[in-house]
């Protein structure tokens, strides 16, 4: 065990303490934005705490049912449930099959195919919002769950498969010869086999998925135009899109719309780690 000594030890903890600060810094002072009145935030010079702690905008996103601004809002935190949960499902039920062929795949097929994928995963958007645009419109499907949910599926399904793929590599193959000679067929030893050894792998993959679809706002501000399947990131957004921006408001949504993905982190903090580390060490 290397043993620091106490100027190393008040470097590294001094670091950290930083971190901390630079990162939880604007969260606080987006939570002090939502708590203030308009006049707080108008006044010059600025005032850095409230005069008046208010959370009549909390109130008027969560409890004033009858008002335009808590049905929008509302109606968005549902959608946004709805298509990221959705989509991160389907991403994983084809990418862990698909992780584990490339992985078991002979060396020069494997790598030609994880190419491809990962090529298909780092194409800027704009590139394939006019294909996706025109297909969607055809079907009828603009302005819905399943427009969002399949083009997030398209950006999830390479992304979860080149990161479960990575893990899985680590996982000797000599564990799926016994399964195999006891005449268990490849999902049986996926299932009962690879997964238990994978979970936190597959509990990272879901985690980021889940992040990515929560806080993507390019295809669901063009595939989008009213409550029936406008997201989060849109929602709030549109708060700030009139002649006099509510800057309490757009705040106390941000923070409302943190609570779910950050909630999620909290508890799947050990699977997050443990499942980005494990593929990074074979043997």
């Amino acid at each position: 065990m290397i043993r620091r000594s106490k100027s190393e030890t008040c470097l590294v903890y001094g670091s950290a303490c930083l971190l901390g600060l630079v990162l939880l810094c604007p969260v606080l002072w987006l939570f002090i934005m939502s708590i203030s009145t308009t006049r707080d935030l108008t006044t010059l010079p600025l005032q850095w705490f409230p005069a008046e702690i208010s959370f009549a905008n909390y109130t008027k996103l969560l409890s004033d049912v009858d008002s335009s601004t808590a049905e929008s809002f509302l109606s968005a935190l549902r959608n946004s449930l709805i298509v990221a949960i959705s989509a991160t499902t389907l991403s994983l039920l084809v990418a862990v099959p698909a992780a584990y062929s490339l992985s078991r795949l002979p060396g020069k097929r494997r790598k030609s195919l994880l190419f491809v994928a990962i090529a298909t995963f780092m194409m800027p958007p704009v590139a394939l919002v006019l294909p996706l645009y025109s297909t969607m419109g055809a079907l009828g499907l603009l302005n819905t769950h399943i427009a969002l949910i399949a083009v997030y599926c398209g950006i999830l399904v390479p992304f979860t498969t080149w990161l479960l793929k990575s893990n899985f590599d680590a996982i000797p193959i000599d564990l799926d010869e016994a399964p195999l000679i006891d005449g268990a067929n490849r999902l049986q030893i996926i299932w009962h086999v690879t997964l238990p050894i994978a979970k936190p792998a597959v509990g990272a993959a879901a985690l980021m998925a889940i992040l990515m679809a929560w806080d993507e706002f390019f295809y669901a501000l063009l595939f989008t135009n009213d409550i029936r399947a406008k997201t989060l990131p849109v929602a709030i957004a549109d708060f700030a899109a009139g002649r006099v921006a509510d800057y309490g408001l757009i705040s106390a949504a941000g923070i409302l719309a943190t609570i779910p993905p950050v909630s999620m982190a909290y508890f799947l903090q050990k699977s997050l780690v443990s499942g980005l580390m494990s593929g990074s060490v074979k043997g």
